[in-house]
C-alpha cells in the first residue's frame, strides 16, 4: 500500500551510491552523535562518583568520528566508520552498568545467539523498535525492505534498520541500561539454553515491554519540526521526513540528533 511513484523514487535513490550516500551519511553522523550523547549522559549523572575516563576517551573518538562521516566518498567508507564508531561504543557499553555488575556483565555486542544477559536484553529491545520503525515506514508509504545504509538482503527490512540507527541509543539502549540500573529486572529473568544462547524469560519480556512502553510516552521537543511529540511517534515522524525527503520536498534528510 501507499504511493507507488514514491517506491519507485525510493528504489531510483537505493540504487544511486551518490544519492544513497547522500541519505546514509546523515544517519550515521545521527546515530554516532546520540551514542556519543548517551555517554556524555552518563558522565554529567556519574562522573563525580565514579572514574568515567575510558568513557571520555571513547566521547573525544566519536566526535572525530562524526567529523569524518562528513567526508566519507563511498558506501564502504561509510559503513566502515560506522563500525568502528559501534566498536568504540560498545567497548565502554560495560561501563554505564552501575548496578548487578556479576549478573550484566559486557564484554561485546553478540547477536546470533545472544550469548549474555545485556546482549539478550540488547537484541529483544532492538526488535521492538525495528518492528515499530518498519510499521511507520509502511504506513508512509515507503518500502522497509529497501534501504540506503544497509545492504539488501531477502528478509531483511533494511530501510527499518537505516532508520533505526538513528534511534537506537535514544530508545532501546536509554531502556536497557535503566532496566538493569534501576534493578527492575534480574538474573532470575534470564536462561541459559545447551547451545550457549541466553534467553528472556516470559517475565523479563514483559518487564521490558513495559518500560519500552513507558519510554515511548514520554513528551520531547522535535529537534527539527520544534513542535512536543512522544517518543513513540519518532518512528513515524523520521519515516515522514524520509519521504519528503525522496520526493524531493526537502533538500536533505533530517535525522534525529538528541540536543
Amino acid at each position: 500500500r501507499g504511493n507507488v511513484l514514491l517506491r519507485k523514487r525510493q528504489y531510483e535513490m537505493a540504487d544511486s551510491e551518490k544519492e544513497s550516500i547522500d541519505i546514509a551519511r546523515h544517519v550515521v553522523a545521527s546515530k554516532i552523535a546520540n551514542a556519543r550523547n548517551l555517554l556524555q549522559r552518563h558522565i554529567r549523572n556519574h562522573g563525580k562518583e565514579s572514574d568515567c575516563t575510558r568513557i571520555e576517551n571513547t566521547v573525544t573518538v566519536l566526535a572525530r568520528k562524526i567529523k569524518l562521516v562528513e567526508n566519507a566518498s563511498s558506501m564502504d567508507a561509510l559503513r566502515g566508520i560506522e563500525g568502528e564508531s559501534a566498536a568504540e561504543y560498545f567497548g565502554c557499553f560495560d561501563h554505564l552498568i552501575t548496578s548487578q555488575k556479576e549478573d550484566f556483565i559486557f564484554h561485546g555486542r553478540s547477536k546470533r545467539p545472544p550469548l549474555d544477559n545485556v546482549n539478550a536484553l540488547l537484541s529483544f529491545t532492538y526488535m521492538l523498535l525495528v518492528n515499530d520503525v518498519r510499521s511507520a515506514l509502511e504506513t508512509t508509504g515507503l518500502d522497509p525492505q529497501v534501504g540506503f545504509l544497509h545492504r539488501l538482503r531477502p528478509g531483511r527490512p533494511s530501510l527499518a534498520l537505516d532508520i533505526m540507527e538513528e534511534l537506537r541509543s535514544y530508545i532501546a539502549e536509554r531502556v536497557v541500561l535503566n532496566l538493569i540500573n534501576l534493578k527492575q529486572i534480574s538474573a532470575k529473568d534470564f536462561e541459559r539454553r545447551e547451545t550457549g544462547e541466553i534467553r528472556i524469560s516470559d517475565k523479563g519480556r514483559k518487564e521490558v515491554i513495559i518500560a519500552y512502553q513507558k519510554r515511548k510516552d514520554e513528551t520531547i521537543d522535535h529537534p527539527f519540526l520544534g513542535e512536543k511529540t512522544t517518543i513513540g511517534l519518532l518512528p513515524h515522524i523520521q519515516a515522514m521526513l524520509l519521504a519528503r525527503r525522496i520526493r524531493g520536498d526537502l533538500e536533505q534528510y533530517p535525522p534525529f540528533y538528541v540536543r
